[in-house]
């Protein structure tokens, strides 16, 4: 066997499922419980790739959201049983996570030279990194970082490859049942804490709105359904690709429920259960020892470096529901993941759980054709190093081709999906690092992990893939990288996303594997926990918490919708009133409140940052946002202004807060008379349009 082939697996030899001996009812159960987590994330990838598949189809058949969602149960309930049957034909139930994983021999460990030199580099960068720009007095040159980095990334690349190159090693043992025990605890935990964490974001009124509009018409808004009725054009950032909303949507439609109510209370949860499993999965296969330990501390960073927006706890429960967040939280682990097996046993189910999971991604977000190519690029170069071109070719198809093809067919189809506006704030390499991997000591920590995680990785595959990610990530930080790839590509507008290649949380956990040359089990299994124990009170203290109102989050106590409840309630009540036909002016944070509670009210500006797709400078966007300066209170316009406006765009309800008695007043003038008031809090009036 060559430097460059995989571990050799000695296959089993077939028999008949009768003939096998039954392991005892305990030990069954142990098996089932240990494999669990693999079940239930690899069903939930599969699951949501045939949905997304089956609502491409309906896409071109225009088949309604409820009738794809019954066949796609339908073809859950049949998929489950073909499995089911080859399991208990195969009589392998238990053993699916038991990846041979080659752990470098002795001679393979690197003089203590080169190690002491590349880690010295590492340490280097993440210090300047974090502490780049904190000074106000005479901060730090991002070249520094930029450099140490560099020479760390390519010198932790030829540790890693020396390691793989020194031959196989044994088998990693499989999760044990009472790790998975305490995974699944943990996961339902944070799926119970999701229902209470409340965080309002402005692209809700785009991704809960779609779904409130799935589930009450029970159709799929190919055109513009936040303006007008499905009428103009659709915006050209948000392509259909994504399934998730209609996903949520008929499922609430086929329950009977709100589209909101199946997205926070049904969907959120189960997203967070996965979220939690996936990152597991990824911690377990690539920590060494210590991988509970490992897991619990991914888990606190999660839940306590927020607030920026950008942070990765920001992404997790507080927008998970979000295609992007289950994206960054779950797909990113598990493509890791299932590389890694790829590149280890070459096996089919493999190659087709990274295909399903690069369906899956799709129906999440349009990000996935940008990130996964980068992630896969990077483990691609990291097997190409090693003389597996091959498989890394294989691999990379699978991943790509899907997500890539399907923004590719609706640009053909659709027309473009530029983006414009606020989000074409471009980041540099040293803002992308601090919006995401942050600053000061956990910026600190970020870069620890990033230039020394892949060294503390189980050897050989994990290890090297870590050091792909890794090195393509220092290239990108490299100050002039970004400018030049947004130029060449025109995908400025997501390039502070890069970040999310790696598997920052799995990498942040394996910090506290690290293992120290002692005969005693005791003080080597003290370094860990004292190393855990540091970054968890260096969180606690000097990040930003999930449940802080630092995170533009409330915590209640109850379940309830991701919105401010008093805003809620005036929408509610606004949706119950005898309006007049028209549209409905109202202040900004109504009018954005009231297309997640119901589709059937048609607000003026549901929110200014999408008026970028209709020209800032078009009397379409100037007409709303001035309505809207009006029904906020913050702009005065004229009389003769705002009727105009008003007769242009069409408003036949006007709903202003007691306070704005500037608003009300020009109502009556301009002929609204009084429909409805509301009393305090949030005390309101609202105007119709007579005859």
């Amino acid at each position: 066997m060559s430097d460059a082939d995989p571990v050799a697996v000695a296959p089993r030899p077939a028999a008949d499922a009768a003939d096998r001996p039954q392991p005892p009812r305990g030990g069954r159960l142990r098996s089932l419980l240990a494999a669990a987590p693999a079940v239930v994330v690899d069903a939930a990838v599969l699951g949501f790739a045939l949905w997304t598949v089956l609502y491409h189809a309906a896409l071109v058949v225009d088949l309604r959201p409820s009738v794809t969602f019954l066949t796609w149960v339908a073809g859950c309930v049949v998929l489950a049983g073909v499995v089911a049957v080859r399991a208990w034909r195969r009589g392998d139930a238990g053993t699916a996570s038991q990846v041979p994983v080659a752990e470098a021999p002795a001679d393979a460990v690197p003089p203590r030279r080169w190690l002491l030199a590349v880690v010295a580099a590492g340490v280097v960068a993440a210090v300047t990194a974090g502490l780049a720009g904190t000074q106000a007095g005479d901060p730090i040159s991002w070249w520094i970082p930029a450099a140490a980095g560099a020479v760390a990334a390519v010198g932790v690349m030829l540790l890693t490859r020396r390691a793989w190159r020194a031959g196989p090693a044994p088998t990693a043992p499989a999760p044990t049942a009472l790790q998975s025990a305490y995974a699944l605890l943990v996961s339902v935990g944070v799926a119970i804490s999701s229902l209470y964490i409340v965080r309002n974001t402005p692209d809700d009124v785009y991704y809960v709105g779609k779904s409130t509009w799935v589930a009450e018409r029970d159709t799929v808004p190919m055109n513009d359904f936040l303006f007008s009725e499905n009428v103009l054009p659709a915006m050209g950032s948000q392509p259909p690709t994504p399934s998730i909303e209609v996903f949520t949507g008929a499922l609430g439609h086929v329950l009977g429920i709100h589209g909101a109510s199946a997205t926070w209370y049904l969907a959120l949860p189960a997203m967070a259960v996965l979220a939690v499993l996936a990152l597991w999965r990824l911690t377990h296969r690539w920590a060494p020892r210590r991988p509970v330990l490992a897991f619990s501390v991914a888990v606190t960073y999660l839940y306590l470096v927020a607030g920026a927006d950008a942070a990765l706890g920001t992404f997790h429960l507080p927008r998970l529901y979000e295609g992007k967040g289950m994206f960054v939280s779950a797909v990113i682990p598990l493509m890791w993941l299932y590389l890694t097996e790829w590149f280890d046993t070459r096996s089919r189910r493999s190659l087709l759980m990274i295909f399903a999971l690069s369906v899956t991604a799709t129906g999440l977000t349009t990000t996935s054709a940008i990130i996964l190519p980068m992630l896969v690029g990077a483990a691609g170069l990291a097997m190409l190093l090693v003389g597996r071109w091959k498989d890394a070719v294989i691999g990379g198809i699978a991943a790509v081709a899907y997500p890539v093809g399907a923004i590719v067919v609706s640009r053909l189809l659709l027309g473009g999906t530029e983006a414009a506006g606020a989000d074409d704030a471009f980041f540099d390499a040293e803002y992308t690092y601090r919006r995401t991997l942050m600053v000061g000591i956990v910026g600190v920590i970020s870069g620890l992990a990033l230039w020394c995680g892949p060294l503390l990785a189980r050897r050989r595959t994990p290890a090297l893939l870590a050091a792909g990610a890794a090195l393509t990530m220092s290239v990108l930080l490299v100050p002039g990288v970004l400018e030049v790839l947004g130029e060449l590509s025109g995908i400025s507008v997501v390039l502070w996303r890069v970040p999310w290649l790696l598997a920052l949380p799995t990498l942040i956990g394996l910090l506290c594997t690290v293992d120290v040359p002692s005969p005693s089990r005791l003080l080597r299994g003290a370094v860990g926990a004292v190393v855990a124990a540091a970054m968890v009170v260096s969180f606690a203290v000097w990040a930003t918490p999930m449940w802080s109102p630092d995170s533009w989050v409330e915590m209640q106590d109850r379940p309830t919708w991701k919105l401010p409840q008093q805003r809620q309630k005036i929408a509610f009540w606004i949706a119950g009133q005898d309006r007049p036909d028209g549209l409905l002016l109202a202040p900004s944070v109504i009018m954005r409140t009231s297309l997640i509670v119901t589709s059937e009210v048609r607000v003026v500006l549901p929110r200014d940052f999408y008026l970028v797709e209709y020209d800032l400078e078009s009397e379409f966007a100037k007409d709303r946002t001035l309505l809207a300066g009006f029904a906020d209170g913050t702009e005065k316009p004229s009389r003769a202004e705002v009727e105009a406006a008003v007769q242009r765009v069409g408003v036949g309800t006007i709903c202003v807060y007691n306070g704005n008695r500037h608003a009300r007043d020009m109502a009556v003038d301009m002929g609204f008379q009084q429909l409805a008031q509301r009393k305090k809090p949030g005390a309101m009036t609202c105007f119709g349009r007579s005859g």
